[in-house]
């Protein structure tokens, strides 16, 4: 099947006006014209083709299946749930966040690591029927003692994918400010239905958890014997970068200021950023600033974080306001990602590559939005908007 007269985002630049042939999960061919009198042609002139969206960092699933305080779902119907979300944003490859913490002032029981041990198990069961490529993002929180016997069995049993080293501890990282750090437990406490007071009291005694670095020197070499990549998250200190980078980190995840950033770069880290941080232009925690990251030269990949669709449009942002050509801005969210990952078989159009593929309408709504016509996964639709479905749903199916 050929789709036609589409302009093709590729690596290094665009081509206006090609066409992509797909046949089985692969592209096979590509031209620089569109395809003229060929049964196999989808028209689908005017949209844009992108590499099908990696979103390596995504917590959207514990939102799937708490909606509300206290109204918690099945994890079969949030997994297919969300599964549909993503596709219609475009992302063809999730990685399902799941945090293992302690009972905290976190206010998040999705993420004692008894829960988290049962929803990595649930979604291990049920992620080969979802559409999109899910896998599984373990998060261990570095105060936690209780976690490791449960990731060392998680891992011997081949159901995590990627690991990343927390620490949420109020006056560093990411809560490096005290005062602000209370006010936003204060606003969780209320959404989550806890009204427990949180206190400079429990503040220094979460504090006061020593982190068990030992544990963590162990999980990390188990991560490397598995061959699974690691990342940080919220780095702050050029001490913690260097220490990261010890541990045969490859990936920082939202350093907290530009000086994080750089000595991430400086010790051949990846940095990833946030969408909704790019797409809005600052951080909810008063952090670096993806833009900023961006201009100078320091971001290497976006993440989803909280929102699946903020990924398309912060890329589109990003070319906006002069910060990127648009091929560079959506490697961000694809090809940057998949090489970070060390997925080769994705990430990029290009020949041999498998089919994920996403048609953007560049001009869509008011004001002008990219929005998602149809995704492709493996050579197979798996979204369709109504204008694409209505011209044939049995061409694109054959």
């Amino acid at each position: 099947m050929w789709l036609s007269d589409l302009k093709i985002v590729l690596p290094d630049g665009v081509v206006e006006h090609g066409s992509i042939c797909i046949e089985g999960e692969h592209i096979v061919d590509m031209i620089d014209r569109p395809v003229r009198n060929s049964a196999s042609a989808f028209p689908v002139a005017g949209l844009t083709a992108i590499p099908g969206i990696i979103d390596m960092h995504g917590d959207m699933l514990e939102r799937e299946m708490e909606p509300r305080p206290n109204a918690r779902l099945p994890l079969d119907l949030a997994a297919h749930e969300l599964d549909k979300r993503l596709a219609a944003s475009g992302v063809t490859t999730a990685y399902a966040a799941v945090s293992f913490s302690e009972i905290s002032i976190r206010f998040n029981n999705l993420r004692r690591h008894e829960v988290a041990r049962d929803i990595v198990n649930a979604l291990a069961e049920v992620r080969s029927e979802l559409t999109v490529d899910t896998r599984i993002h373990v998060r261990f929180e570095v105060t936690n003692p209780h976690a490791p016997p449960v990731l060392k069995e998680l891992l011997s049993e081949g159901k995590v994918d990627l690991i990343s080293l927390n620490d949420h501890t109020p006056g560093q990282g990411q809560y490096r400010d005290i005062q602000r750090y209370l006010k936003e437990m204060e606003r969780w406490s209320k959404l989550s239905g806890d009204y427990e007071v949180v206190t400079l009291d429990t503040v220094r005694a979460a504090q006061e958890r020593p982190v068990a670095w030992n544990v963590i020197r162990e999980l990390a070499e188990i991560a490397h014997k598995h061959a699974l990549k690691i990342t940080s998250h919220d780095d702050d200190t050029l001490e913690k970068i260097a220490l990261m980078h010890e541990l045969g980190v490859t990936m920082s995840e939202f350093p907290v200021s530009l000086e994080a950033a750089q000595a991430a770069h400086a010790h051949g880290m990846a940095v990833i950023m946030g969408a909704p941080n790019a797409f809005r232009g600052v951080s909810t925690s008063n952090n670096l600033s993806a833009r900023d990251g961006v201009r100078a030269g320091l971001v290497d990949l976006l993440a989803a974080d909280y929102h699946p669709g903020l990924l398309l449009q912060a890329a589109f942002v990003l070319v906006q306001e002069g910060l990127l050509p648009l091929h560079e801005a959506i490697k961000l969210i694809s090809t940057n990602v998949a090489t970070a990952l060390g997925l080769d078989d994705r990430g990029a159009i290009a020949v041999g590559k498998l089919a994920d593929l996403v048609l953007v309408d560049e001009s869509a709504g008011q004001p002008a939005r990219p929005y998602v016509r149809a995704t492709f996964r493996a050579g197979r639709p798996i979204y369709l908007h109504r204008q694409l479905a209505a011209q044939s749903m049995s061409t694109l199916v054959a």
